[in-house]
């Protein structure tokens, strides 16, 4: 009990310092997960051993995750409507 009370802690204090970052910030580390997506895939073309694949995906596929929601966390709300109103009014 005590654990998860500690955890929830931690979580919300990581949450509130993302969250102050700013918006450029914000874009910046989302599409910072494109690359490491991109690299956690292709690194299946090399010539190394399975287990190498193996550890080289997690580390890259986690660091995609980290990044995204990282991301998304910094950006919020009001972050994500910010980015869909510019998507929408360029495809216009």
């Amino acid at each position: 009990m005590a654990a998860k009370l500690f955890f929830t802690k931690i979580g919300k204090t990581v949450r509130l310092r993302l969250a102050r970052l700013s918006f450029r910030t914000g874009v910046i580390v989302l599409v910072m997960c494109i690359p490491f997506y991109i690299i956690s895939f292709a690194q299946m073309a090399l010539p190394i051993s399975a287990s190498a694949k193996g550890v080289l995906w997690v580390i890259f596929f986690g660091l995609a995750k980290t990044t995204q929601y990282g991301g998304l966390t910094i950006l919020g709300a009001e972050g994500i409507k910010r980015i869909k109103s510019y998507w929408q009014k360029k495809h216009k």
